[in-house]
């Protein structure tokens, strides 16, 4: 077992030694944005055995594996319309979509439906080694099954025995990775998503609001901020759609308020962007509070600071936070987002307001 450790120098060395190793049936530990996984070659039987090996008591479960991209998946299941739309929308990124499959692989890599679960890791080293490679590579965890999630070489090695050790060729280490959760894992082959695991990602139906008041639409942004676990802990964004008058500023000024701010929140349409300070437990944070109506490209949303404001777990409002969609689903997993639409009723006071960790 060869260990090396990934730096700003060695990227291509790294990919030719991977590739070497899997064209040889040989198994690879590697880093993604969820935690290690191990790779195999999915059409070479005796590479898969090894892996599923490695992993024990797995008791007929499939294999995620990973590809570089939808064209590469395509080649090995079934991609229908929702599918399809994950892959355009939300890939690369930790999701991992099941597909019916087109029989391509080794046997222990699809499940007993004969499906298969893709990954499309947002981690640009992986997906050149898998393009060099030129076929996906097995995508489970590095860990045994049932062990602790490997988020760093430590973890790993000091969970596996001697003979899990002696199975492995190739181990990249790129350090302890972020605690992030696994991949959001949908099945794709009904006519509707079907969540089979949640991770970060939550594509499942907004949530739906009626408030019949500037107080309600206020109150509606307390309990949100309130129950958000990651609150102190990691950037939050709430990107705000409606038109003009229909509630987003009142739902920034319920935010504001929970969170201890006692100066006036001003609509900052005219001068793009009002930040303020507030305290989470022994923290010293901002509320960003953007308004985007005037910006004519986002790079203006980018000069602003954005990538700068997410670095350290402040809080960003953004009204009219659809003329910066791309921005944000580029940058998505550096923050939570909560994105929030906001629509007039028949009654004159009352909102309907849906919200999702997902764009509207």
């Amino acid at each position: 077992m060869k260990i090396i450790k990934l730096s700003g120098k060695n990227e291509n060395s790294i990919i030719e030694s991977v590739v070497d190793v899997l064209s040889k049936g040989g198994l690879v530990v590697y880093p993604t944005e969820t935690c290690y996984g191990i790779g195999a070659d999915v059409t070479n039987q005796s590479a898969v055995d090894k892996v599923i090996k490695y992993k024990k008591k797995r008791q007929g479960k499939a294999l995620l594996i990973a590809v570089a991209d939808k064209e590469m998946a395509g080649k090995y299941v079934k991609i229908n319309e929702i599918a399809e739309n994950i892959y355009d929308n939300y890939l690369p990124g930790p999701i991992s979509v099941v597909s019916k499959s087109k029989g391509y692989v080794a046997k222990g890599v699809e499940a007993d439906d004969k499906t298969i679960g893709i990954r499309m890791p947002k981690y640009c080293l992986v997906l050149k080694i898998i393009k060099k490679f030129g076929k996906p590579v097995t995508s489970t965890s590095a860990n045994s099954s049932y062990k602790k999630t490997p988020y760093s070489v430590k973890d790993i090695l000091e969970n596996i025995s001697k003979k899990q050790k002696d199975l492995i060729d190739l181990i990249i280490d790129a350090g302890e990775l972020p605690k992030n959760k696994p991949s959001t894992v949908i099945n794709t082959t009904l006519n509707e998503i079907q969540i089979l695991r949640e991770g970060d990602v939550n594509l499942k139906s907004p949530k739906k609001v009626i408030t019949k008041s500037e107080n309600e639409t206020k109150k509606l942004a307390k309990t949100l901020i309130q129950k958000n676990r990651n609150l102190g802990k990691k950037p939050i964004v709430f990107a705000l759609q409606g038109e003009l008058g229909t509630g987003k500023t009142q739902f920034a000024k319920g935010l504001a308020k929970t969170l201890g701010i006692k100066e006036a929140i001003l609509s900052p349409t005219f001068i793009l962007m009002r930040e303020y300070d507030f305290k989470f437990k022994s923290k010293k944070l901002k509320f960003f509070h953007a308004d985007t109506y005037r910006i004519f490209e986002e790079k203006e949303f980018i000069d602003l600071g954005f990538k700068n404001m997410v670095k350290k777990p402040n809080i960003v409002v953004i009204e009219w936070a659809e003329k910066v969609s791309k921005t944000l689903r580029e940058l998505k997993n550096s923050f939570e987002l909560i994105w929030i639409k906001f629509d007039y009723q028949a009654d004159e006071n009352a909102r309907k307001i849906e919200y999702s960790n997902e764009i509207l």
